[in-house]
């Protein structure tokens, strides 16, 4: 009886009030939501109830290590003060002239980007020039062509620089930018061998004369390395894949500690090529070191050993009657590990998105390395009979291991935030055609998908909700009354019933002493 007086005592403007202050709180709340989920790429109150009341009602660690393997995100979590967005050099890059080039000639499209390029640039001057090549007229003009934006102009200065004397870093421009085909290129390579081949003895003899001499020996070591590595890329586009082979195995044999150009990943996609698995696994063994970085090729191709050995014979539908045997499940484990370093790659491997052509520079773990791995190893997977069904019934699984990339991670540690914007600069993400209209080339993967948080589309629907309510009673203050007293009514009525029940069953004094209270 009391809670019917006081609802019958309340007026339109109390509904008013109430619903004007709560439509102001709910709106205020969407605003810091929305806000910090443009900013951090997460809700804030999922973020809170996540590392805070998960914890306290008993959630359980995803993170906590359950095998032995887990010994490789300890390792990765040691280095994780290493810059998680550092840009590499594509081990893969095609050749600008014969590559590049000749897509944008029949596409008209750029495939690639002014970051992507200029990164380019830094890379030719760091490893072909030195500070003592002011002393050597056709070095000093190719110090001045790596910093020229213009091709044409780069291209002049490397003529310019050749008519002088024979200059292995000129070639290397033209075979590079120049050459159309893969056959010139090699040519121009070759004569760049001999150059350099020549300088690197030299050099090499007065390396400990001084630091200049030292300085001049490792630019020299530097192009020589540089030059054999594209020399073997040409015979492996020329289908002389066991030429290719050698060339690079004596390269690593010659230089081994010169680690930083990843000539095991042409090696590996080489003998991949001439299907010798057994040395494949050999140069695995060998690289795919808890102590080493991870890459891409060196997971998705350790996966696709171990997939081979039971792809052939593998079914869903049989694996979930009788479970997966102890092969099968290391091949899972394989490819969860493999979608967990980068989840970008399986959607190109299947199929479910289109491949343009890889950058010349790569960040581990991104869209852009999913990409050059994909592009030069899909024809691997299709070889391998049923390996491209066992990723696509399992690879998915790896999502349910890790629900929250971000913060925590498996194998790995969590995944970087700033994938995302380091790819969308090197990545052909949008061209432009005419003066106003801007055509998609390539929309960029994104991991974890940044759709928005449920709490942020339930504070707009309450806060919609809310104003609705207020502009109605504003509007019909009598009717809103009535429609919220019946309500109301209607949802006190069981609160009610159980109170008179109390009542009938209690004693009236025990209750008129319980009511005082």
């Amino acid at each position: 009886m009391e809670v019917s007086m006081f609802l019958n005592t309340l007026t339109p403007k109390f509904y008013v009030a109430l619903t004007g202050t709560s439509s102001l709180i709910s709106g205020l709340i969407l605003i810091f939501e929305w806000w910090y989920f443009r900013k951090y790429g997460t809700s804030f109150i999922e973020q809170v109830s996540v590392s805070h009341l998960r914890p306290l009602l008993g959630g359980v660690d995803n993170s906590s290590p359950i095998n032995s393997n887990s010994s490789n995100g300890d390792a990765d979590s040691n280095r994780q003060n290493v810059s998680e967005c550092k840009v590499w050099r594509n081990p893969l890059n095609l050749f600008r002239g014969a590559e590049y080039n000749r897509y944008t000639w029949v596409t008209g499209r750029e495939p690639l980007t002014y970051y992507d390029m200029n990164l380019s640039a830094q890379d030719h001057q760091t490893f072909f020039t030195c500070d003592s090549d002011h002393l050597r007229p056709a070095d000093a003009i190719m110090q001045k062509a790596w910093r020229e934006r213009n091709p044409q102009a780069r291209i002049s200065a490397a003529h310019e620089s050749l008519e002088l004397e024979d200059c292995a870093t000129a070639s290397i421009l033209l075979a590079e930018e120049e050459a159309t085909t893969i056959v010139e290129a090699e040519k121009l390579f070759k004569q760049a061998l001999k150059t350099g081949e020549g300088c690197y003895r030299r050099s090499q003899q007065l390396q400990h004369h001084g630091a200049q001499y030292e300085a001049q020996h490792r630019r020299d070591t530097n192009v020589l390395v540089y030059i054999k590595r594209r020399l073997a890329m040409c015979s492996r586009k020329l289908g002389r894949t066991r030429e290719a082979v050698k060339m690079l195995r004596d390269l690593m044999k010659e230089f081994p500690l010169l680690s930083m150009f990843n000539i095991h990943e042409n090696l590996l996609e080489s003998l991949l090529e001439l299907q010798n698995y057994a040395d494949v696994q050999a140069v695995l063994a060998k690289y795919d070191d808890i102590s080493l970085p991870k890459s891409a090729t060196i997971c998705y191709t350790a996966a696709l050993l171990k997939a081979r050995a039971v792809s052939d014979k593998f079914s869903p539908e049989a694996a979930s009657r009788r479970g997966l045997s102890t092969a099968e499940m290391n091949a899972v484990e394989a490819i969860h590990r493999a979608v967990e370093f980068n989840p970008h790659v399986p959607k190109y491997l299947l199929e479910m998105k289109s491949l343009i052509l890889p950058p010349e520079h790569i960040l581990k773990r991104g869209d852009s390395e999913a990409i050059a791995y994909a592009f030069f190893h899909l024809q691997h997977w299709k070889r391998v009979e049923g390996a491209l069904n066992l990723l696509h019934c399992t690879w998915e699984g790896t999502f349910r291991m890790i629900p929250y990339p971000l913060e925590k991670g498996h194998l790995f540690y969590p995944y970087p935030i700033c994938t995302e914007t380091a790819d969308r600069e090197l990545l052909p993400s949008k061209r432009r055609s005419g003066f106003n209209c801007v055509c998609v080339f390539h929309e960029v993967s994104v991991y974890p998908k940044k759709e928005l948080p449920f709490f942020i589309l339930f504070t707009a629907g309450l806060c919609s909700f809310t104003a609705m309510l207020a502009l109605l009673t504003h509007q019909f203050p009598e009717l809103m009354g009535v429609f919220a007293k019946a309500f109301l009514s209607t949802l006190f009525a069981p609160l009610n019933f159980i109170m008179e029940k109390v009542e009938s069953i209690l004693p009236s004094s025990l209750w008129h002493q319980l009511t005082r209270i």
